[in-house]
């Protein structure tokens, strides 16, 4: 199994990191965070032309097939820029419309009026989805923003009306509306729904997972030049032993859970998780993935903040724009407690 990206890969992230470092993303996440969504989408457009949002999209749809290992370094570049909008969302719900494409259904294949009107549009950048498993709770992100809401209750999927007033959060970027469940227009039903479903939670996962390790190491980074430059005794505070031990435990961290988020995409490509699509001990790997990558990033939004001192509690900074999306993006689509649960539930290697 190989860990490492290729050439052409890390090109690819090379470009993407290049692209949005031009687009001043900082700027687009707070006029979304104050309801403007403008800019965002203008960075939206550009990740659609790119072909980031294609890598989730089947090629008959105008994508370039499913490629986890290619969202994944696109999705950490994204958590590197702190880039606005359902990210994850638009890519799992891509992934279960795909997945439920072909696939013969209770009550009929899904409408083709779902797959062709949605996915071309999603693999360009012009639309912007937003989805919900309310096995996982009752919020679909950004729905105000989004072109169309996908959802999923048991084995039936729909399409939900726009719901109540968002709901705030930790990051203030990201908001949360409830999905009305009496109305909207029921698109499928069978267990072909909830398989594509559970498929779709463990590309969600991972690429939450990549998300938190862009913006982990993006405040890494920062931080990293900031003690550099902020004196105390006539010295810089990054020769201070303290210091460069709690920096040091924060890139051990992120470097550890590089692998296992690369190694998840490697699982998920096969086509498998753990042997089986099913969400019956399914997944084990970008569970791992999940908590190495959250809670690193946590660790590094809490080294940013103490180091940068009452400079980091300050929202005029943008490096509060990314301590806000650690703590947010490590409970997203599995918190750690749960994705511990899932793998100590796991059968032992061999069993």
């Amino acid at each position: 199994m190989r860990f490492l990206l290729d050439d052409e890969q890390r090109e690819f992230g090379r470009t993407l990191g290049r692209m949005l470092a031009a687009a001043d993303t900082p700027a687009a996440v707070r006029a979304w965070g104050a309801g403007d969504r403008g800019p965002g989408r203008a960075v939206w457009r550009r990740l659609g032309e790119a072909g980031v949002f294609g890598l989730a999209v089947p090629e008959k749809y105008g994508g370039s097939g499913f490629l986890p290992v290619e969202l994944v370094v696109a999705y950490v570049e994204a958590g590197r820029h702190a880039v606005p909008g359902p990210l994850v969302e638009t890519a799992a719900a891509a992934v279960l419309l795909g997945r439920l494409g072909d696939a013969g259904l209770t009550g009929g294949r899904l409408p083709a009026v779902t797959t062709e009107d949605w996915l071309p549009a999603v693999a360009t950048g012009d639309a912007m989805v937003s989805y919900a498993d309310l096995a996982r709770g009752p919020y679909a992100l950004d729905a105000a923003a989004a072109d169309a809401i996908f959802a999923v209750r048991g084995d039936t999927l729909w399409r939900p009306g726009r719901g109540g007033a968002a709901q705030p959060s930790v990051d203030p970027a990201r908001l949360l509306s409830r999905c009305a469940t009496d109305d909207g227009d029921i698109l499928a039903s069978g267990p072909a729904v909830r398989d594509a479903a559970a498929y779709a939670a463990d590309t969600a996962r991972l690429l939450t997972a990549a998300q938190a390790l862009g913006v982990g190491r993006r405040l890494l980074d920062d931080t990293v030049a900031y003690v550099g430059q902020r004196t105390q005794f006539g010295v810089a505070i990054g020769s201070f032993q303290a210091v460069k031990h709690r920096l040091a435990d924060v890139l051990v961290a992120l470097e550890f859970a590089g692998p296992l988020v690369l190694g998840a995409a490697v699982e998920l490509a096969g086509g498998t998780t753990d042997g089986g699509e099913g969400p019956a001990g399914a997944g084990t790997g970008i569970a791992m993935a999940k908590v190495a990558a959250g809670e690193a990033a946590y660790a590094a939004a809490r080294a940013a903040l103490q180091l940068h001192g009452a400079l980091g509690y300050t929202d005029e900074l943008d490096l509060s724009l990314w301590i806000r999306k650690a703590r947010a993006l490590r409970d997203a689509w599995g918190t750690p407690a749960e994705c511990r649960a899932r793998v100590l539930a796991s059968p032992a290697p061999g069993r």
